[in-house]
């Protein structure tokens, strides 16, 4: 974890939330050159295959969805975001999102998220929060600190005020732009909704610890001092640094969004 950029990863995760697309945070990796990693250079590429486990299909869309054309993935920028930021719920995301690349960046950061290297920071989606990374003295030991949270407020007021309906039928009706761009990333036969599954099941699965993890000085980074957490995927990883109450905002939503992704009924009054 490097210090001073935990922030970053909040943004993540939000994102990825936003558009059905799990989770926006806090790995502290070493930045890299903007732009997707090579699926070549990724630890665990996606399986190919023939046909889609989770076909988009199979998503819970309202009727009213849109059906407007999509624009080439690589002039798709403007279109995306005048329409994210006409759903309801979205507009504190405008001074939050980075406006080049979008769709591939959500997808290289959607990819990584359940990996135990993130690799680049340089796809992030969204801008991150100011301030350091903050640390508490617990007797000898190191934990990460409180005053941490405050700084991701903006990310979770666009989570908890997006309508996660009206964003998952702006993700079916983009999601030829989203598959294309993970063709683009290497998995000419695999499908993004599917890694996009994973990724919200590894994040769905990250521990819940009871206080503050424990964490160390390696160099420019800190790191988790328990082991079992230090080799977590990077989502999970940033899942805990969000904090028990983020956190279990972060999967109540992820939750909502997977069960229209997959086509479940939501229960009473969710539907």
């Amino acid at each position: 974890m490097r210090r001073g950029s935990a922030a970053q990863w909040i943004a993540i995760i939000v994102l990825a939330v936003i558009i059905a697309v799990a989770v926006w945070f806090f790995v502290f990796q070493r930045p890299g050159p903007r732009g997707p990693t090579p699926a070549a250079l990724n630890p665990t590429p996606a399986s190919a295959s023939s046909a889609p486990q989770h076909p988009i299909s199979e998503a819970r869309v309202p009727a009213s969805a849109s059906t407007a054309p999509l624009p080439p993935l690589q002039d798709s920028d403007a279109s995306v975001m005048q329409a994210l930021l006409a759903l309801p719920g979205m507009q504190g995301l405008s001074d939050l999102l980075v406006r080049q690349a979008i769709i591939p960046n959500i997808v290289a950061t959607v990819d990584a998220l359940p990996r135990q290297q993130f690799g680049s920071t340089r796809i992030l989606p969204l801008h991150t929060p100011g301030g350091a990374f903050a640390v508490t003295q617990n007797g000898n030991q190191q934990m990460i600190g409180a005053q941490n949270y405050p700084r991701y407020d903006a990310y979770m007021r666009v989570l908890e005020s997006a309508d996660p309906k009206a964003l998952v039928a702006w993700y079916v009706h983009d999601y030829p732009l989203f598959q294309q761009a993970y063709r683009e990333l290497g998995y000419p036969k695999a499908y993004f909704n599917d890694r996009l599954i994973a990724t919200i099941d590894n994040l769905l699965a990250a521990p819940e610890p009871a206080q503050p993890p424990a964490v160390q000085r390696q160099g420019a980074f800190y790191v988790y001092t328990d082991p079992a957490l230090e080799n977590l995927s990077a989502g999970q990883k940033m899942m805990i640094h969000a904090g028990p109450q983020n956190e279990a905002k972060i999967k109540a939503r992820l939750r909502e969004i997977r069960a229209m992704l997959v086509g479940q009924q939501l229960p009473s009054g969710r539907s």
